[in-house]
C-alpha cells in the first residue's frame, strides 16, 4: 500500500510502500477513503509532541470501508463505513477507564501517534474505538468530524450552556462548533490572529455575531471561551473577556507556555480548564448531533502524496477550515 511516513521528527513525510496491515484480535481493516489533517498531526511532525512511534504513518481523522474482520470482531460487517478517531484504545482497567473517563487512561493508544494512522491506503483499528458514520455525510465531510469536531464538542460541553461563546482560533474545530452553537441558539464571537482579514471574512460568512482580532475585547462580556489556537498568550486575554463565573477551555493537546497574569484576571470564580482527548460517548453523541445539525465543513482537499503541502498550509496559516486527504473513492 502507499503511505506517507514520518521517519524523523522535524522532517517532511516520505511516500513509502508498506505491507497492508493484518487486523489482529478485535480489529477491523479499513480501506481508507479520506483522512483529515489535524493540527495535532502538525505538532507530531514538527516534534512538539514527543516520543511518537517512529517510523509512523500519521492521521487520526480516518474514514474508510471495512475490508477485513479480525478474529473476535462483533460490531461491524464487511463494507460498513467506519470512522477512526484519535483515541485508538484504552487499557480498560485503570481508575479512569473504570469511571467512564477513558480519555484520561493511564496507558492509552493514539491513532497516528503511538500506532499507524490514516495517511495510507489501509489501516487496522480496534473495533471498540471505531464509530459508525451517519448516512448522508460524504467521506470528505465526515473526516473533520472525527477530531476537529469531536474535540471541539468535548470542549463545547464544558462551557456550561453559556449564551455568549467566544472561539479563539477560527479554524477546523471552531467553524464546526460555531454551527452547533448556532443550532443551540447561542451567540458566537470569533477571534482570529491579528491582521488575518481573510479569517475574519471566513468567520462572518458563517454568521457569527462578531468577529475580531484576538487582541480585541468583544462588544460584551462572554459567558465562556474556547481556545483552539495552540497559543498560551491567549489564555489571559480570554480570561479578561469572560464575565464573572465564566469558563475558559483550552482545547488543544499542545499549547505554548502560558505567560504569568494577575490573579485579578482569574478572580470572581472564573474557571480555567483543559480538555484531553475524547471518550467513545463523546463520539456517539456528537456524530448523532452533527447529522441533526447538518454540519458542513469548509474543506480543502489534497491527494495522499500532497500531505506535506496540507501540513505547510496549516503551518503558515493560509488554510481556512479543514484539510482532508482524498485517498480512495
Amino acid at each position: 500500500m502507499k503511505a506517507m511516513v514520518l521517519e524523523t521528527a522535524g522532517q517532511s513525510l516520505k511516500p513509502v510502500d508498506l505491507p497492508v496491515p493484518k487486523p489482529g484480535f478485535g480489529e477491523v481493516l479499513l480501506r481508507v477513503q479520506a483522512c483529515g489533517v489535524c493540527r495535532t498531526d502538525l505538532h507530531i511532525v514538527d516534534g512538539d509532541l514527543k516520543n511518537p512511534a517512529l517510523p509512523l504513518v500519521p492521521g487520526h481523522q480516518v474514514v474508510g470501508m471495512v475490508e477485513k474482520l479480525g478474529y473476535g470482531t462483533r460490531r461491524f460487517e464487511m463494507g460498513d463505513r467506519v470512522g477512526i478517531p484519535w483515541l485508538g484504545s484504552s487499557c480498560g482497567n485503570c481508575r479512569y477507564c473504570l469511571n467512564d473517563r477513558e480519555n484520561l487512561c493511564d496507558e492509552p493508544v493514539f491513532t497516528g501517534y503511538s500506532k499507524n494512522g490514516g495517511f495510507a491506503e489501509y489501516v487496522a483499528a480496534d473495533e471498540n474505538f471505531c464509530f459508525h458514520l451517519p448516512f448522508g455525510i460524504s467521506e470528505i465531510q465526515a473526516a473533520p468530524l472525527l477530531c476537529a469536531g469531536l474535540i471541539g464538542f468535548r470542549a463545547y460541553r464544558m462551557t456550561d450552556q453559556a449564551r455568549h461563546l467566544g472561539l479563539y482560533g477560527f479554524g477546523a474545530a471552531a467553524h464546526i462548533i460555531a454551527q452547533v452553537a448556532h443550532f443551540d441558539g447561542r451567540e458566537v464571537f470569533a477571534f482570529t490572529r491579528p491582521g488575518d482579514e481573510e479569517g475574519l471574512r471566513f468567520a462572518r460568512r458563517l454568521g457569527v455575531s462578531w468577529a475580531g482580532s484576538s487582541l480585541d475585547m468583544p462588544p460584551e462580556p462572554l459567558g465562556a471561551a474556547i481556545i483552539f489556537a495552540p497559543v498560551g498568550e491567549l489564555v489571559p486575554l480570554a480570561l479578561r473577556a469572560v464575565r464573572k463565573g465564566g469558563v475558559v477551555v483550552c482545547a488543544g493537546i499542545h499549547m505554548s507556555d502560558i505567560p504569568s497574569f494577575p490573579y485579578e484576571d482569574l478572580w470572581q470564580e472564573r474557571i480555567l480548564r483543559s480538555v484531553a482527548n475524547l471518550t467513545r460517548r463523546d463520539g456517539i453523541d456528537f456524530l448523532e448531533l452533527a447529522a441533526m445539525v447538518r454540519v458542513r465543513s469548509h474543506v480543502t482537499v489534497y491527494g495522499l502524496e500532497e500531505a506535506n503541502e496540507a501540513l505547510e498550509d496549516m503551518r503558515n496559516g493560509s488554510l481556512k477550515g479543514s484539510a482532508v486527504l482524498r485517498i480512495s473513492g
